[in-house]
């Protein structure tokens, strides 16, 4: 809940905000060409990194191993691809560091502590 407010009132507000300083300077149709330019690029960068994770998964299944890691790579692939679908640069640059696999090896500790917080916190009930 906490998070609602930064993601929906701020993070809107500031892609608005770069997206107005840099229809000033380098203006509104160069802006917009590069809207869509990253749109499609995320799009093809999602596509060909998404075949490559599924392609992971399916070796590491067939060798009897737990996918766990390959999975972190796939929601990484899958947060990053939204991101460039999103208009707004931003978007794209945190975009583009879930997407990319060296960047994505920055990004995966923090994930792995927030799911291991987040598991350890809730309680589970079992119902027989």
């Amino acid at each position: 809940m906490k998070y609602l407010i930064p993601i929906f009132v701020v993070f809107p507000a500031l892609e608005i905000g770069v997206l107005l300083w840099s229809g000033t300077k380098i203006g509104v149709f160069n802006t917009v060409v590069l809207i869509i330019l990253t749109g499609v690029l995320g799009v093809f960068f999602a596509r060909k990194q998404g075949f490559e994770v599924m392609q992971k998964i399916r070796m590491t299944m067939q060798s009897g191993q737990p996918p766990g890691e390959v999975l972190l790579d796939g929601l990484c692939v899958m947060i990053g691809g939204i991101l460039l679908l999103l208009p707004g640069f931003i978007s794209d640059i945190i975009g583009l560091i879930f997407l990319l696999p060296l960047t994505r090896l920055l990004v995966k500790p923090y994930m792995k502590k927030w799911f291991k917080n987040r598991a350890n916190r809730t309680t589970t009930f079992i119902i027989r």
